[in-house]
């Protein structure tokens, strides 16, 4: 592609980012609706509390496992080619878990469907860098968090309706046309890339270690609460962690085409950015989670009006994510994302003060101010770190950031869970979590409020860390340096300007 591309193709690019959007929308639906689902499907496939878990962790690992050697394929091999093969994965695996005869089978499956949906999300953003000029980046990229968003609370309430109607294997098949839909529109209107006419070598071993790496840690964590803490299969996990981790450190350091690029995380305002993107992210990810704990835990309310009481946590975030971005776009990233830190800081704040009786005020309007916060955070957050990497390597930048976005969600329920720890016994925690049992003990009741409290003074601590870096974007960053292709090293103005 020339460097004049993202401009001579004006009359695709918000096509493309309806595509892009919408596959947003259905990938990150599909990560939180089976949490809904759980009780249905366990009963259903006459498996163990521990499988059904198991059927939300598979989705994150593979997901997360696949984002970065994804990120880095797509700057190799072409955006096109990847998004389209990663939503036909996607669709293939979705269809299957549908059809699942058992919990082993739907654990395999969820494996397939997240592999897929890696590739649609670490060449999503990419996608959007490659056709958007600079001037509407911010905008674009505001427009797709909204389906994030939208996606993560529409999951729980959608899930709710439909299994209620037509069981829980529909909301699998409910999913596979806009799969289908996605990879074909994909297909014929996202560009197709030029690719490096030196062919790239595969980092395996790094892949491999990488792989191990998170592996270990989101099992770790995700088991943890089933497990036991201290339990020898828990410290062996994080043994695992420790040792492959800093063997992949030393690997990535000693290749010459590593799997985890040092051109892209040498710049300061990309490292900060991905700082930012982990605290932020480890603060907020538990949100729904802590809030339904406390709804249908402690005020024994229905699965479909807890969600519906979580509605305001998106409805703002749809129309301000767009605005966030065009600020980006006109006065710099930090600002508003400073703002909508702020915002964020006193949301939960708020949320921590939660009482033994529903008070929707308390409820409501602390979702909103984090809807409105998120709105100005999350699209001045994803244009500072896309605006920070050397030029193509926007792959592999996303496929970082996006693996820490996903390890920050894993930090944050894991966090949110060892709060229910503390003040409920472990297997009561997991039953509560997967929403199969009533509380009707007014002391257990008081637990739960008191967890849920702990839980949300917690993650102020990380809105109050990633306020603190974001301050460190008020510095200008420093111009990219040119890297040692002759072809970018020599590119026209319009280049240089998008690299900047």
């Amino acid at each position: 592609m020339d460097a004049h591309a993202p401009d001579r193709k004006s009359a695709n690019r918000w096509i493309i980012l309806s595509v892009v959007t919408m596959v947003a929308f259905v990938t990150n639906l599909d990560a939180t609706i089976v949490i809904i689902g759980l009780p249905r499907i366990i009963a259903s496939l006459h498996t163990s509390i521990t499988v059904g878990l198991w059927t939300v962790t598979a989705y994150l690992i593979t997901t997360t496992v696949f984002l970065l050697p994804a990120g880095r394929w797509s700057d190799s091999a072409g955006r096109r080619v990847c998004f389209a093969f990663g939503l036909c994965l996607f669709t293939i695996g979705t269809l299957l878990c549908g059809l699942s005869g058992s919990g082993t089978q739907l654990i395999i499956f969820r494996l397939i469907q997240g592999a897929g949906g890696s590739f649609a999300v670490a060449t999503g953003t990419p996608i959007l860098v490659d056709v958007f000029p600079p001037k509407e980046l911010g905008r674009a990229l505001g427009a797709n968090a909204t389906a994030w968003v939208v996606g993560s609370i529409v999951g729980p309430v959608a899930g709710g309706a439909i299994i209620s109607a037509l069981g829980w294997r529909w909301i699998f098949f409910v999913t596979v046309p806009f799969g289908v839909i996605g990879a074909v529109l994909g297909w014929l209107v996202i560009p197709n890339q030029a690719v490096p006419t030196v062919r790239v070598r595969n980092d395996w071993l790094g892949i491999a270690t990488f792989a191990v790496v998170l592996v270990s840690l989101l099992m770790a964590l995700s088991e943890g609460l089933a497990w036991g803490w201290t339990s020898w299969r828990i410290l062996s996990l994080f043994g695992v962690f420790a040792i492959s981790g800093v063997f992949f450190a030393v690997l990535e350091t000693h290749i010459g085409e590593p799997l985890f690029d040092l051109a892209v995380v040498r710049n300061t305002h990309y490292r900060i950015g991905v700082a930012i993107g982990l605290f932020y992210g480890t603060g907020f990810f538990a949100t729904t989670f802590l809030l339904a704990f406390y709804l249908q835990g402690a005020l024994r309310l229905g699965p479909l009006d807890a969600g519906l009481l979580l509605i305001p946590l998106s409805a703002p975030q749809v129309v301000l994510a767009p605005l966030g971005g065009h600020i980006a776009d006109r006065f710099g990233s930090a600002r508003p994302m400073l703002f909508g830190l702020v915002l964020l800081i006193s949301a939960a704040v708020w949320l921590a003060q939660l009482g033994p009786k529903l008070n929707i005020i308390s409820v409501v309007m602390p979702l909103i101010l984090m809807s409105i916060a998120n709105g100005f955070t999350w699209p001045p957050l994803v244009k500072a770190v896309m605006s920070s990497f050397p030029a193509g390597k926007s792959g592999a930048a996303s496929g970082i950031f996006y693996t820490v976005r996903y390890i920050a969600s894993s930090l944050s329920f894991t966090l949110a869970l060892v709060v229910a720890e503390i003040t409920l016994p472990p297997a009561l925690a997991v039953k509560i979590y997967l929403g199969s049992s009533h509380i009707v003990n007014a002391t257990t009741v008081q637990a739960l409020v008191h967890s849920t409290d702990i839980g949300f003074k917690l993650f102020v601590g990380f809105y109050v860390v990633a306020f603190f870096f974001a301050l460190a974007l008020l510095r200008p960053p420093r111009v990219r340096q040119a890297v040692k292709d002759p072809a970018i090293a020599h590119a026209p103005a319009s280049v240089s300007s998008k690299l900047a």
